[in-house]
């Protein structure tokens, strides 16, 4: 009985639609959501009610999580696949919120194979088979200012989407072979200008630990500095485009 009636509910607001309220408050806060085609923007409505109302959302350290929090989050990251098929972040099944910063003390390893006994200040983590995690001052920062050239959202989430046919090597799902070919000789170029030094400043340098931070970091230039990258590694930019579906070019001066 108690099933039935949650389901109902679902379902009853899932029919409604986003709030107006939620859309005055997405249009107030990212640029790029009257950017959107209709189609596109339709998709994504319904992804992010859908991942607002599904997704458990816990908060950490006596937090409280609001109905905005989810929706700042759940926006960001329905905007990464709004041309992905459906269920493209399926894996996000909870979302732990802090207040701030999580500084984790003691041995600690965020990256496989690099292990420190420093604290360690945590802006975001995706836990593998387990929840994203994030630090709500750093999520508000980045929404209020994506020319910082950072977002703990859009990182944390294409690792859940790297991650999605059970390997982290820094390629999704990409169904076209061609754009396929294309992602792999177009990364392995950008990732190896990091490594030895030779990009500008547009790609962030963590993204040289390995291919994973790498595509993370990428996505994250991709859309919040999108000319420079566009200048600085044209065919990156440019199967990101493809892969994507967005072109953040046409939202932001950055």
């Amino acid at each position: 009985m108690f099933g039935s009636r949650r389901r109902r509910e679902r379902e009853e607001r899932l029919a409604a639609g986003l709030p107006d309220e939620w859309r005055r408050t997405c249009a107030e806060r990212f640029s790029w959501y009257p950017a959107l085609d209709q189609d596109r923007r339709d998709r994504w409505e319904r992804r992010t009610l859908q991942m607002v109302i599904d997704v458990s959302w816990e908060p950490a350290r006596d937090f409280v999580v609001t109905d905005e929090m989810a929706l700042t989050v759940a926006a960001q990251a329905q905007l990464l696949v709004v041309d992905q098929p459906d269920g493209a972040l399926a894996g996000v099944r909870s979302v732990v919120v802090h207040p701030t910063t999580i500084v984790v003390e003691g041995e600690f390893s965020q990256v496989d194979g690099i292990v420190s006994d420093e604290p360690t200040p945590i802006l975001g983590e995706a836990v593998e088979h387990g929840p994203l995690l994030f630090a709500w001052d750093e999520v508000l920062d980045d929404a209020h200012d994506p020319g910082r050239g950072r977002n703990v959202v859009l990182h944390e989430c294409a690792h859940v989407l790297d991650q999605y046919d059970g390997v982290a090597d820094g390629t999704p799902p990409i169904a076209d072979p061609d754009l396929a070919r294309r992602w792999v000789d177009a990364c392995t170029r950008a990732y190896e200008d990091v490594v030895d030094g030779r990009d500008p400043g547009v790609i962030d340098p963590y993204g040289g630990v390995n291919p994973a931070e790498f595509f993370a970091v990428a996505t994250e230039a991709y859309f919040c500095s999108p000319h420079a990258l566009r200048r600085a590694h044209p065919e990156l930019s440019g199967v990101l485009s493809e892969f994507f579906g967005v072109d953040p070019r046409e939202w932001s001066r950055h």
